[in-house]
């Protein structure tokens, strides 16, 4: 679906989505858990749907409600089962050890640039404590064998999805485990939700000296309902049309773990109006200058980011993000190809972009989404002043189905150019 879109006459207010990071986590503590759970949310999407059905194929019932999902736990594993995990980096990572912990043979399968996307660290933990595993990542990956409790060395610069995948799995274990990291975790406000999951679970993690601690034979004891949060992830797009305008956004917290608030931090460095209240971001437009932007704790803000830095005068610098070349796309390098077909100033680094703000964009042109969600959303935010078609725009179905519907909220129109 190619689709044309324009966000000229940016204001209003808008209710933030379902946070996706925050729905997975849940899911799967629910499925491991003792009672039924419900799950209160406003919205899904493809990743979520890809969570949802591999913890069916594991044995857990999970029912929608509405928007809400009920959630069934495991009573009994299958001593097989096949995991479709879509496009779903999350469900993957986090799933394989939990597999393993229940000791279900398991075939995980998955399409776009998941199979290219690296698995074989995790991999080689789960070998290296009981399991036997396929190759070196290659797709579909078989995992047999019951996982063990033990030492699980990893590095902490590649994906934090490794160590949130093991704190699930390894609390019920029969033995006492230990992840130790070998470089500084990144991405650290991730695995700050995951254990913030587990404690709402009743599960105890202790960390010391880049080591977590997980002690065997603890017992997820299910809240009746969890209220899931906001996501601040996707509302960094509308936190950008409110530095570009004017925006209220709903439904944020800025009590949540999650990382990607620090949109709202990064919007007033850039000169951004705020107002931060007990559930709500309001962004007022401001004289928008570049900025330095750290981004290896927030690595999902820089599409939109580096969108928004166009808008800006003088010079924005991004560092800290080469990990965002092994995510859905090359990130960085797709970044700036758009931001070229925009008519902008950006130039590629190996961990990042540097972006010279301020000059017009071009008033028409079309870019392609990668298969990217973010990107998908970066290439909106381009169209401040200007018609652009987003080719294979249904990629932002993976975090945000709406998100067009969004669009139109605020003041901005699109159409359905090529419905293929």
């Amino acid at each position: 679906m190619d689709v044309a879109v324009s966000i000229k006459n940016l204001g209003g207010e808008i209710d933030a989505i379902a946070s996706k990071s925050d729905v997975h986590r849940a899911l799967i503590a629910a499925a491991l858990g003792t009672d039924d759970c419900r799950l209160i949310m406003n919205t899904s999407s493809d990743d979520i749907c890809a969570t949802v059905n591999c913890l069916r194929a594991l044995g857990a019932e999970i029912k929608k409600d509405g928007t809400d999902l009920i959630v069934s736990p495991i009573k009994s594993a299958p001593k097989n089962a096949v995991l479709d995990c879509g496009e779903s980096g999350s469900t993957i990572r986090f799933l394989m050890p939990v597999a393993a912990a229940l000791g279900v043979d398991s075939v995980f399968t998955g399409r776009g640039r998941l199979p290219e996307r690296p698995q074989s660290c995790l991999l080689n933990a789960l070998s290296v404590n009981g399991c036997k595993t396929s190759g070196d990542g290659e797709f579909p990956i078989n995992i047999s064998g019951c996982l063990q409790s033990g030492i699980f060395t990893l590095p902490g610069n590649v994906s934090s999805q490794y160590i949130t995948g093991l704190l699930f799995a390894l609390p019920i274990l029969s033995g006492d485990s230990e992840i130790r990291l070998t470089s500084r975790l990144e991405s650290r406000p991730y695995v700050d939700m995951t254990v913030s999951t587990l404690k709402m679970f009743g599960i105890s993690v202790a960390e010391k000296n880049n080591t977590f601690y997980i002690g065997g034979n603890q017992k997820y004891v299910s809240p009746k309902e969890i209220k899931i949060d906001g996501d601040w992830s996707n509302s960094a797009f509308f936190v950008a049309c409110g530095a570009l305008g004017h925006m209220k956004i709903n439904g944020l917290s800025f009590n949540s773990v999650q990382g990607d608030k620090v949109c709202v931090d990064i919007a007033e460095r850039m000169g951004v109006k705020t107002t931060r209240g007990d559930d709500f971001a309001e962004i007022e437009k401001g004289t928008l200058h570049g900025t330095e932007i750290n981004a290896s704790d927030c690595p999902d803000l820089v599409p939109v980011l580096a969108a928004l830095s166009c808008f800006a005068e003088g010079k924005t610098e991004i560092t800290g993000a080469e990990r965002l070349r092994i995510k859905e796309s090359d990130r960085l390098s797709a970044t700036a190809e758009l931001i070229k077909a925009a008519g902008g100033d950006v130039s590629e680094m190996d961990d990042g972009l540097v972006i010279y703000g301020g000059k017009p964009l071009k008033s028409e042109f079309t870019v392609p989404s990668f298969n990217d969600h973010r990107l998908v959303m970066a290439a909106a935010l381009l169209s401040r002043n200007s018609m652009v078609t987003i080719k294979d725009a249904q990629a932002v179905n993976k975090s945000y189905p709406s998100f067009f519907e969004d669009i139109k909220k605020v003041g901005g129109e699109y159409y359905v150019v090529n419905d293929r």
